[in-house]
């Protein structure tokens, strides 16, 4: 009795099934809704294509199913906004929210800006799906964004909304061309609260900027076939972070200004950000690593290249400092704003149309 919190509080209730009657439903991969981030191959959502993913590694092709970036965009004057979503895998860890690995969170457009609504709270016992609701106060046209599992492949998604209810297209983001993240779990997403609660989902709302996220938990490695896909991508922006899974110094002093040379030949005018790990106090081989990063950033600027930045560890974590990590590697939602702040100020000056 002591562990079932949600009798004892009606606050942590949460309904692992919705009321059909009095909604319609409709899959997202039809009209009018447009989905960003991932698409819909081989039966699930991806992020890289099986055949390319296939060639830089099996743990790229795995991970590459999870919906971290995922994004779901429409307009509808319903009341209520129900998911059916179905998943052939959910990831559970004891340092991260469920709500952040397996959750999906709901966003609305008020007053230029886009809200947080509400998440779709999986239950604690979910194996393979789940359904939720949001509610709204008052029946009008609102502009609705949905951020799928940072953590999970979702292999089916319904969106229901109160029978009768309107329902458009949304607009098209103001900077179309994503801005495209490299890196390691702390890019795929690990360990926010809620998938809208990522770095890049912070940013996206701040600049209204569409988004694509290629992290790769333990498996971003800088491999040349990664960076010839990332190079072959239509994109704003180029922001890379992968230090923490780089298997030692040496392999990313090979590998990290290989990646930024390969990206700046295809994408010669793009804003290019580089990052070492968001980490406040360093070690021995971290600052060496540091050090290994910093000088693809030094290089570049001293060959001519007037559109790259770097961000120390410790601006990135700036206000949060030690306090922003769940276990001294990845950031809880405080780092994650930290993270948001620093990229999305470059981003802001650097981005065209801003």
């Amino acid at each position: 009795m002591e562990n079932e919190i949600d009798r004892l509080d009606a606050n942590f209730a949460v309904k692992a099934s919705i009321e059909k009657d009095g909604m319609s439903f409709f899959s997202v991969d039809e009209k009018p809704f447009s989905v960003y981030g991932v698409f819909k191959e081989g039966g699930c959502y991806r992020r890289i294509p099986e055949s390319d993913a296939k060639l830089i590694s099996m743990a790229v092709l795995s991970l590459s199913k999870n919906s971290a970036g995922g994004r779901v965009r429409f307009k509808t004057d319903s009341e209520h906004i129900s998911v059916i979503v179905k998943m052939s895998s959910v990831g559970k860890m004891p340092h991260f929210a469920l709500t952040g690995s397996a959750g999906l969170d709901a966003f609305a457009e008020c007053e230029g800006r886009e809200q947080y609504s509400g998440t779709f709270i999986p239950p604690y016992g979910i194996t393979d799906g789940f359904e939720g609701t949001v509610g709204f106060s008052g029946r009008k046209m609102r502009a609705i964004t949905i951020f799928l599992p940072t953590y999970s492949t979702v292999s089916e998604l319904y969106i229901g909304v109160d029978a009768g209810s309107r329902l458009e297209k949304s607009a098209a983001y103001k900077i179309s061309s994503p801005v495209v993240y490299y890196g390691s779990s702390i890019t795929q997403g690990a360990c926010s609260s809620r998938p809208g609660n990522t770095y890049q989902g912070i940013i996206s709302r701040r600049l209204g900027c569409d988004f694509i996220n290629l992290g790769f938990s333990g498996n971003a490695k800088g491999e040349p076939l990664m960076a010839e896909y990332i190079a072959g991508l239509d994109m704003s922006a180029f922001v890379y972070d992968y230090d923490h899974n780089a298997p030692s110094a040496e392999h990313l002093e090979k590998t990290h200004s290989q990646m930024f040379k390969i990206i700046r030949r295809a994408h010669p005018g793009i804003p290019v950000i580089i990052l070492p790990r968001p980490k406040y106090y360093l070690t021995a081989d971290e600052k060496r690593r540091f050090e290994i990063i910093k000088a693809t950033y030094d290089s570049a600027v001293a060959s001519g290249d007037e559109n790259v930045y770097f961000i120390d560890g410790r601006t990135l974590m700036a206000d949060a400092a030690d306090n922003g990590t769940v276990d001294n590697c990845h950031p809880n939602d405080w780092g994650f704003a930290c993270m948001a702040k620093a990229v999305g100020d470059i981003l802001e000056k650097a981005l065209p149309g801003n």
